[in-house]
């Protein structure tokens, strides 16, 4: 079976830092670009960061340059995000993606809540 499972989400206060994982079970994701979106309540999901199959290209969305570290190791087919100096607007579902031979696989998403 065909599936991407994100884990690390929780509550963190302004300030804090989580780290989130994302594992793909029934492909091998090294040749793929991997991403990481997120979904505020009543906002469309938006594209938060990017990477390679060989970590060549990465991008991120301006809210989160100079905060945010995605990375992955193929071998454990797990891709993951480091979140630093969390605000409250960073909370959000938290979902991982990526293609497999054309189509879209999507995680069930992880909680990220930012609130003192």
């Amino acid at each position: 079976q065909v599936q991407l499972v994100e884990s690390g989400g929780g509550l963190v206060q302004p300030g804090g830092s989580l780290r989130l994982s994302c594992r793909a079970s029934g492909w091998f994701i090294g040749a793929s670009g991997m991403n990481w979106y997120r979904q505020a309540p009543g906002k469309e999901r938006e594209l938060v960061a990017s990477i390679s199959g060989g970590s060549q290209y990465i991008d991120y969305a301006d809210s989160v340059k100079g905060r945010f570290t995605i990375s992955r190791d193929n071998p454990k087919s797990t891709v993951y995000l480091q979140m630093n100096n969390l605000k409250p607007e960073d909370t959000a579902v938290y979902y991982c993606n990526g293609k497999r031979l054309g189509v879209d696989v999507w995680g069930q998403g992880t909680q990220v809540t930012v609130s003192s």
